[in-house]
């Protein structure tokens, strides 16, 4: 049994990886549970061990002895986390803040009882009933419970297309017209103090639906981003309990700021923190378990990440155009580790700092002319 301070992390994919490469730089105890034997924080683990993440048992097996106990994946057991908390742990997010968003109907409920924006939405129990609410079409059919990554996704244009719908239960949003995508991420700790990183300009990529580069800080009016600031902070008012709250933002045409989605946990909108700013997400993460001040947020450049995806089948990855990657100034690349690739699996990202909008603009294409993760020898299927 460590002496150390032990956090229970529940999930060990890039997100655990990541916050336990900033955790090695202190005294701690990481003890990581993720269904994968072959997660991203399998090697670098204090503690690594499988388990469903649904499983109360087998949460509690892992984090019983645990000081602290987080998630780098929302997709865990609640019952799980609210008996941790009952019995005196420190649990972040709570288990009352992940209970709402783990539900997506719950959540756009949430942000309609706080009077925060966020787009028309009908929640929708099957195929069927999705007739009564062709007002809200074209729009965006989410799944309510288990999306992930561009997952329980698609768009809905016209009534005939309800016979292609998944299945229910769904979030029915109505489409409406974006300028631009933002993120928003915010830090409170257990006395109500927060912090805010520079909103981010997200550029989604339509094939995956999932995000293809950021930049920061967005291209937006100063006004533009204190009312985004400020409307992220709104909702973690909200949900009034310390953590780190991912908030998605719609910026419309209209100027109107809508929050699209929040994630209760370190994000992909975040990565570029690690050097672009004094104290990343991540690091922010650790303070906030283990009880320390919060750290400083200033954006020190103007930065940029973009996603590496598999691409072109599944395999064992290459990473193609690494060494173009590499010459280019302040090009920081992070691959997670992950055994196989597939089609638009997140495999990687890459930072690039610069002190201009125009260096960034040549970095960010100099990237995704150069680098690709394909399979060495893609697997085909019979």
């Amino acid at each position: 049994m460590s002496t150390l301070p032990t956090i229970a992390l529940l999930g060990g994919g890039q997100l655990g990886r990541m916050f336990i490469e900033n955790a090695l730089r202190y005294p701690v105890h990481v003890a990581v549970i993720d269904p994968d034997p072959e997660a991203p924080c399998s090697p670098i683990a204090s503690e690594f061990r499988t388990g469903d993440l649904l499983d109360e048992h087998a949460i509690m097996e892992h984090a019983r002895n645990a000081d602290v106990i987080g998630i780098e994946i929302e997709h865990v057991s609640v019952p799980a986390m609210q008996q941790l908390k009952a019995m005196g742990k420190r649990v972040i997010p709570d288990p009352d803040v992940l209970r709402i968003i783990q539900d997506k109907g719950h959540q756009k409920r949430f942000y309609q009882d706080h009077g925060i924006p966020t787009s028309p939405f009908a929640l929708v129990d099957s195929r069927d009933q999705l007739h009564a609410h062709v007002d809200l079409l074209p729009g965006f059919l989410k799944s309510r419970r288990g999306g992930y990554d561009g997952k329980g996704v698609m768009a809905l244009r016209t009534e005939a297309e309800i016979a292609e719908a998944f299945e229910g239960p769904f979030v029915l949003e109505k489409q409406v017209e974006v300028d631009m995508e933002l993120a928003v991420i915010v830090v409170r700790d257990d006395h109500g103090n927060q912090v805010t990183y520079d909103p981010v300009e997200m550029v989604f990529d339509p094939g995956l639906n999932l995000v293809d580069h950021l930049r920061a800080p967005a291209r937006i009016p100063e006004h533009v981003a204190l009312e985004a600031r400020d409307l992220a902070m709104r909702v973690a008012d909200a949900f009034d309990a310390p953590g780190v709250y991912a908030v998605e933002l719609f910026l419309t045409r209209t100027g109107e700021l809508l929050v699209n989605e929040t994630a209760p946990r370190a994000h992909n909108s975040g990565h570029h923190t690690i050097e672009a700013c004094a104290s990343s997400q991540f690091d922010q993460l650790l303070r906030l378990y283990l009880g320390w001040p919060l750290g400083d947020t200033a954006l020190r450049s103007h930065a940029a990440m973009i996603n590496l995806v598999g691409e072109g089948g599944r395999g064992t990855p290459v990473i193609e155009g690494a060494e173009k990657v590499l010459a280019i100034t302040a090009t920081y690349p992070h691959l997670y580790g992950k055994k196989e690739t597939r089609n638009g699996r997140k495999m990687g990202h890459v930072t690039v700092v610069a002190s201009t909008h125009d260096a960034l603009d040549r970095a960010i294409a100099s990237v995704k002319a150069h680098c690709r993760v394909v399979p060495a020898r893609p697997i085909t299927t019979t």
